[in-house]
């Protein structure tokens, strides 16, 4: 995996926390505008709802004024003048352009309020509502036609006139087309709303906005379609001047005519975007203030892993005068000692600086133990690698751990060059180590042993690196070191308590 620079892990961190911080507050935003959208559908619903009550309510008026004119003795009587008297009465709460008709079976007009010359009255344009009323001898409501008078869409209510049980006339009202467009433009909310009455068939009878252009219209195909299969629903259309609406509609059963509203879609999406705009803007904003924070917190940390750098490179050289200055001293103290022993003592200084070396690359933060010993044993493997077989988890070190294991593991290396499995070339070494958890701090158990090399003999007196081997294991590392000699090879034992690698 590959290992990004400070800066951007700093600023994968600062995205990391604010980007789930704006998809949450655009999750709120969406989550906001669908209850909003809920709770529009339900306001359409419970305003169409509230408009047919209206419309029931007037509608129920003009049907009992009509009753009312249906019971009078002139009427039954034929007295059309008597009648006219009283139909005036009645007209007065519509205004002039309300017209009462009295027709018979036939829908031949016997009577107008509009002429007083019964004898040239035109027979009625909508006869099949004459024909139902005669046979159900109940009001009827019609749908938009054509009036004969008028000579415009109009719409009516109708009423039997009874006498002894038989209906002999049809009373026909024909009410001001406005009235029912003033009573939809007051019932609508506000301009983003389109209110529509239709009628039985569908056809607009008024409709807010623009009722000019679209009386007479059929209603758009999904809400004709969707108002034959349900008395009331809600659901999303287009209007007949093209406008996406979320809208709701609910059918009269008095006159069978349908009032439909909706509102604009753009009105409840608009918040929406305006929310997620904003939000955007706010998560942004803070994003790259995080960005340009995170860049300059770099920055700074990068100057101090700079100067700590600049100073372990100051340490390592330092250290590694003193070291050379030691073999100086010890090659002038060691002048008259043989070549073996100064071999032997710069070797060691060897394994020490390597043991420097590798605590300066991990910038003394530790190391491996895996790691400390391939470095401790790699110039014994020059020329025959792979002799040495290692296996064993892994283990973090402190650097003491790791400075005193690479002195021990070179002097096990060394007497095994000069004398044991590496002094021929058939000779192998396993290395095998464990953890232990048993006690509070664990432990490390790591063997040596050799195969293959010379027959084994005890010494008669341990060596130097004998000493330092056990000496190191007890004194500096709180463990012990023990060495079997067995005829097929030496064992090294070393057992030590782990520091925490720092």
């Amino acid at each position: 995996m590959p290992k990004f620079t400070l800066p951007v892990r700093l600023a994968l961190l600062i995205a990391g926390t604010t980007l789930p911080l704006i998809a949450f507050a655009v999750g709120i935003a969406f989550y906001n505008y669908q209850q909003d959208r809920n709770d529009a559908t339900r306001r359409v619903l419970e305003t169409v709802r509230s408009m047919r009550l209206v419309l029931d309510a007037e509608v129920q008026r003009m049907t009992g004024g009509l009753q009312v004119l249906a019971l009078t003795d002139a009427l039954s009587t034929g007295d059309f003048n008597g009648f006219r008297r009283m139909s005036a009465g009645f007209l007065e709460q519509y205004g002039k352009d309300g017209v009462v008709l009295v027709s018979d079976r036939k829908g031949r007009l016997v009577f107008s309020s509009m002429t007083e010359d019964t004898a040239s009255l035109p027979t009625r344009n909508n006869v099949e509502i004459v024909e139902k009323v005669f046979a159900s001898k109940t009001p009827q409501y019609s749908d938009l036609f054509l009036g004969a008078f008028k000579q415009r869409q109009v719409v009516t209510v109708e009423v039997p006139v009874l006498r002894d049980g038989k209906v002999i006339y049809d009373l026909c009202f024909s009410p001001p087309v406005d009235m029912f467009q003033n009573l939809i433009e007051k019932q609508r909310p506000d301009e983003q709303w389109t209110v529509s009455l239709l009628d039985a068939k569908g056809i607009v009878i008024a409709r807010a906005p623009n009722p000019a252009e679209n009386v007479g219209k059929r209603a758009t195909p999904s809400l004709y379609n969707e108002m034959f299969r349900k008395g009331e629903a809600s659901l999303p259309t287009v209007s007949l001047d093209g406008v996406a609406l979320n809208a709701a509609y609910t059918r009269s059963k008095l006159t069978g005519w349908t009032v439909a509203a909706g509102v604009a879609e753009s009105s409840l999406v608009a918040p929406l975007w305006r929310n997620i705009a904003v939000t955007s803007l706010i998560g942004g904003v803070l994003l790259l203030t995080g960005l340009a924070f995170a860049v300059r917190m770099a920055a700074t940390i990068a100057r101090g892993e700079m100067l700590h750098d600049l100073l372990i490179e100051e340490l390592n050289h330092r250290v590694k005068n003193t070291l050379a200055l030691m073999q100086a001293i010890a090659v002038q103290t060691f002048r008259s000692a043989s070549k073996t022993e100064r071999t032997k003592f710069e070797g060691r200084l060897g394994a020490l600086a390597e043991a420097h070396n590798l605590l300066s690359q991990e910038k003394w933060q530790g190391s491996d133990l895996k790691e400390v010993i391939e470095r401790a044993t790699q110039p014994f493997l020059l020329s025959s690698p792979g002799r040495i077989r290692m296996a064993g988890p892994s283990v973090p070190l402190s650097p003491r751990l790791a400075v005193v294991l690479s002195m021990i593991v070179h002097e096990m290396a060394t007497n095994a060059a000069k004398y044991g499995a590496l002094s021929n070339e058939t000779g192998t070494v396993t290395l095998d180590w464990e953890l232990t958890a048993d006690t509070p701090k664990p432990r490390l158990r790591l063997i040596w042993t050799e195969s293959g090399g010379p027959p084994v003999t005890a010494p008669v007196q341990r060596g130097f690196g004998s000493r330092l081997i056990e000496r190191s294991a007890r004194d500096q590392l709180g463990g012990e070191a023990t060495v079997d000699f067995l005829p097929r090879g030496v064992v090294y034992t070393i057992v030590c308590t782990l520091d925490e690698a720092r």
